[in-house]
């Protein structure tokens, strides 16, 4: 199997050089373009979990090859509405993730750290988590389902490639059609904002069609605010990768009861016990 996310690399660095040139010579005072620190815990966020991504992707091929071996559906990779049916039944799988990753504590100790960044530009799409292990549970069933691991793989490859062209305050609305189907620049804008309205919302991968059928849609008004509600200071990426674990462990460690304890780790971020 061929690492798409890996051979894409230099495109991502090179499409970065573009963006940056782009708000050189036609600047917008309405974007908020780059920062060179924040942009560089970005760039040291994403040659983490690239490193960590060498054991992650091993222990998802063993999870998928077992439930792939254990059931006796078969779908045939030749026969092309198959791929048509996994580009959406993984995209559905995506979105169940990455709310899931939104509105549990633990899962969100893992996932906010894509959202610490008060900038939105193509860095900003390599700022990934190095605790990835959480989103294994979630595709497993694709794997039951019958499809082979390989197209698994491959599949979740395209929609994270697909999802770093919207990282962009560069591109406005596209035309109606397609902000009706797929998730856009303009639709992960929002989902980016910590603005009150745009808390939790937007959460498809490729398509936003998941968003609009489970009303967790937004459309993109006033204008976006980045980062987190409590914003973090630090440019550290290790500070960046671990700060809401350690904020999760301490609020453990004062509460006295183990029934808030779990309540703590599996009700939405901002639930404390009375």
């Amino acid at each position: 199997m061929v690492d798409i996310i890996a051979m894409a690399i230099p495109f991502f660095v090179l499409f970065i050089l573009v963006e940056v040139a782009s708000l050189w010579f036609a600047p917008d005072e309405n974007e908020r373009g780059y920062d060179p620190a924040d942009t560089a815990t970005s760039l040291a966020m994403g040659l983490g979990n690239v490193v960590v991504g060498i054991g992650y992707k091993a222990a998802a091929l063993v999870a998928l090859a077992a439930a792939y071996e254990v059931t006796p559906l078969r779908v045939d990779p030749h026969f092309w509405p198959a791929w048509v049916a996994l580009v959406l039944c993984d995209d559905f799988a995506y979105y169940w993730f990455h709310r899931a990753h939104h509105e549990v504590r633990l899962l969100w100790a893992s996932h906010v750290v894509h959202h610490s960044s008060q900038y939105f530009n193509f860095s900003t799409a390599l700022r990934q988590t190095w605790t990835p292990f959480t989103s294994i549970p979630f595709f497993v069933p694709l794997a039951l389902a019958g499809f082979p691991p390989w197209m698994l793989v491959l599949q979740q490859s395209v929609n994270l490639l697909y999802q770093f062209f919207l990282h962009t305050e560069r591109i406005g609305r596209l035309p109606r059609a397609v902000e009706a189907v797929l998730n856009t620049p303009s639709h992960h804008r929002v989902h980016h904002g910590m603005n009150g309205r745009y808390i939790d919302r937007n959460y498809g991968g490729m398509f936003i069609v998941w968003d609009r059928l489970f009303r967790t849609f937004e459309p993109e008004g006033e204008r976006v605010v980045y980062g987190l509600t409590h914003q973090l200071r630090s440019h550290n990426p290790v500070v960046v990768a671990t700060h809401e674990y350690v904020a999760l462990w301490r609020e453990l460690g004062r509460t006295a009861r183990w029934r808030d304890r779990l309540q703590l780790l599996f009700r939405r971020p901002g639930w404390h016990p009375a």
